[in-house]
């Protein structure tokens, strides 16, 4: 499953979440602008920006929406699990 940082009022985090949700894949959502460690976390990890993409700890796509939109059908059916 995809962790996406994300913050309230930010564009591309929406766009982000209705691609994902669009694939039908499934992730989770975490708002450093409510959740102060998450966004110590995105700080640690070097990025100044959301939103960031993980999956299992790690990032998954540099470049957030940019780097998510670079994907193809192959990708999005492997993030489904099919």
């Amino acid at each position: 499953m995809l962790t996406i940082y994300s913050k309230a009022d930010c564009v591309f985090c929406e766009r982000t979440k209705s691609l994902l949700k669009l694939k039908d894949v499934k992730f989770e959502e975490v708002r450093i602008d409510l959740d102060q460690a998450a966004r110590q976390f995105v700080i640690d990890q070097g990025h100044r920006t959301v939103p960031q993409i993980y999956q299992d700890g790690k990032l998954f796509v540099q470049g957030g929406y940019t780097g998510l939109m670079r994907l193809n059908e192959d990708d999005f059916r492997k993030l489904r699990g099919n």
